[in-house]
């Protein structure tokens, strides 16, 4: 993250910790991973993907690579394992590939056998949505930031610094939705 992408006071508050360890002296080792596959993806979409056939997120035309929490912990697991050779380094976590949300809908289809589209959201629906769900009035504005950033192209990014921590290849779109399958079908 960099300081251009504030938008949120949660986001400033990463950075600005980041700034402050850096200056500190300490010996640190700082990971940033991208949108999480279990937040945006499977806790904010699965009811729509469910009830509606439609993953609905207020993404626009904005690519994203998001990536598994569980592929977060095994890159930090990898990290405290043996943290002297990372002291200093940042690492950037994110998912296999970078695309727009109509791809990932096709995933969807594909993974769960039936066709599933993208709907870009209203913001105003989406915040009222997590406010109906009781986060913080803090988060629901730092996710919509979040969102907003996507629109702008912000978190189309793609590194291999899961690949070079694990020697593994970060959980794809299509694995995740397989695994969580029950969670996107009706009952």
């Amino acid at each position: 993250m960099s300081r251009q992408t504030i938008g949120s006071s949660a986001a400033e508050l990463h950075w600005l910790a980041e700034q402050a360890l850096s200056w500190s002296g300490l010996p640190v080792v700082t990971v940033r991973p991208t949108v999480f596959l279990e937040g945006f993806f499977l806790l904010f979409a699965a009811a729509s993907v469910r009830e509606a056939d439609e993953l609905a997120l207020p993404m626009g035309a904005g690519k994203t690579s998001p990536v598994s929490s569980v592929d977060v912990a095994r890159a930090v697991a990898a990290i405290l394992d043996d943290p002297a050779p990372h002291i200093g380094h940042i690492y950037d976590l994110t998912g296999p590939e970078s695309a727009d949300l109509d791809h990932y809908a096709r995933v969807f289809s594909k993974a769960l056998g039936r066709t599933i589209r993208y709907r870009d959201a209203p913001t105003s629906e989406w915040s009222e949505k997590l406010r109906a769900a009781g986060l913080s009035e803090h988060v629901v504005h730092h996710l919509t930031v979040m969102t907003e950033l996507h629109k702008q192209g912000r978190y189309d990014r793609m590194s291999e610094d899961y690949l070079k921590l694990t020697g593994e290849t970060p959980t794809s779109m299509a694995d995740f939705v397989r695994l969580h399958a029950a969670e996107f079908t009706r009952r």
